[in-house]
């Protein structure tokens, strides 16, 4: 049976993935209020630490959760809320740096990691050995290029990309939020890495070609 709005705003405390079908099923906006004021703080430091600047983190904090009301419906149920955000909040802000043209150097080394078997930075393992005059480009392209090509990763791949790297969780909290092992966020990071260096090859193996 349907559950009312109202009935839903007893349902205390309610988790995020209540939250957001509560809202796509009765429309209340005091569902999607929790939502926003549940990660009011969280998600927009996040958002300034990315872009380096406030007011762009303000425009995209609000432009990502105008995407979640777009696409609650998409929301399946069984999925987890919080690695789904971030996803739509990195994109937004991608897009918001595409739109400025003020590219952040966005550092994805991880090198002070406490895990032990850490992977290295994605922007390294990206290219082997030095590149081409021709193709020699600076960091911040590089930078750029790469936040472009995880956008192309599946969805599975994107969200542990975005958790250890963009919001430097580590791989046991990243586990714990999308509900796998330890193991599978590691194996997924590698897969990640694989794809985006296939990427970075075809583009500027092409460059290389064509110069």
């Amino acid at each position: 049976m349907t559950q009312s709005a109202s009935e839903f705003t007893y349902l205390e405390p309610m988790s995020d993935e209540e939250l957001i079908l509560g809202y796509r099923e009765t429309g209340d906006r005091e569902l999607f209020e929790s939502l926003v004021n549940r990660y009011e703080r969280e998600l927009f430091n996040y958002l300034r630490r990315y872009l380096n600047d406030a007011e762009m983190a303000e425009d995209t904090f609000q432009a990502t959760f105008l995407q979640v009301h777009l696409k609650c419906d998409s929301f399946e149920e069984g999925r987890r809320f919080r690695p789904w955000l971030y996803t739509i909040a990195t994109n937004q802000a991608i897009d918001a740096q595409r739109r400025s043209k003020r590219h952040r150097m966005v550092s994805l080394d991880r090198t002070g990691r406490e895990d032990s078997d850490d992977i290295g930075g994605l922007v390294d393992l990206l290219v082997s050995g030095e590149p081409a005059p021709a193709t020699q480009i600076d960091d911040a392209e590089r930078e750029m290029y790469m936040q472009e090509a995880v956008k192309q990763l599946p969805e599975t791949l994107q969200e542990v990309v975005i958790l250890v790297y963009y919001q430097g969780l580590k791989y046991r909290e990243a586990a714990d939020i999308l509900g796998i092992p330890v193991g599978t966020v590691k194996s997924r990071l590698h897969s990640a890495v694989l794809k985006l260096t296939e990427a970075w090859n075809r583009t500027y193996a092409s460059n290389d070609h064509d110069a």
